[in-house]
């Protein structure tokens, strides 16, 4: 074989060449995904609330710092409500070329950036709260994981499922179909 047809190069790459990650343009997650934080946050919360109000007033209960608990779990859930909003404002992704990109975190973001190339598996789901306000997640699994790599959330369930889709079909793009031998016999089982 003929070394000068293919030779080995291995440049240096020049770091200011590099493309930016960071400009990238996010889309961010729909509006009713904050909506949907709040309500599951008031609603985990209040439930915590109105039991710790009630329980003073029940007969079997020995609860003598009846409003403590009560005010405690007020705070909090009013933290997490600042917080649920400050996270919407956060969160957001993108599609590119050859790569999916989903940024959150408040205090601590992450960015991660996932190859199609890496993807095996594509999955959309939902809760019964979330088909409520009409918000879908993506889950992006790659080869080796019991778990996700990567979950998109605040999509459209439509825009989950053109995401989906188009994953799947940038996989499939992907995947080198290994070639077949003309001269074998393809049989189905009703000929053996």
């Amino acid at each position: 074989m003929n070394e000068r047809a293919n030779p080995f190069s291995n440049r240096p790459v020049e770091i200011e060449a590099l493309p930016d990650f960071r400009d990238a343009e996010l889309n961010p997650v729909v509006a009713s995904y904050l909506r949907h934080k709040v309500a599951t946050t008031i609603g985990f919360w209040g439930l915590f609330i109105v039991v710790s109000l009630a329980a003073p007033f029940l007969p079997f209960v020995d609860f003598n710092l009846s409003k403590y608990p009560a005010a405690i779990a007020s705070v909090i859930m009013l933290l997490s409500l600042l917080h649920a909003r400050l996270d919407a404002r956060h969160r957001g992704w993108a599609l590119r070329e050859h790569d999916l990109i989903y940024q959150s975190g408040v205090i601590f973001r992450k960015q991660v950036i996932l190859p199609f190339a890496r993807i095996q598996h594509v999955e959309t789901l939902s809760g019964p709260v979330e088909r409520y306000f009409d918000i879908m997640r993506v889950k992006c699994f790659t080869a080796g994981g019991q778990s996700a790599d990567l979950v998109v959330e605040g999509l459209t369930t439509a825009g989950a499922g053109q995401v989906r889709r188009y994953l799947l079909e940038q996989i499939r793009d992907d995947e080198t179909p290994a070639e077949a031998d003309p001269s074998e016999k393809v049989t189905s089982g009703d000929d053996v």
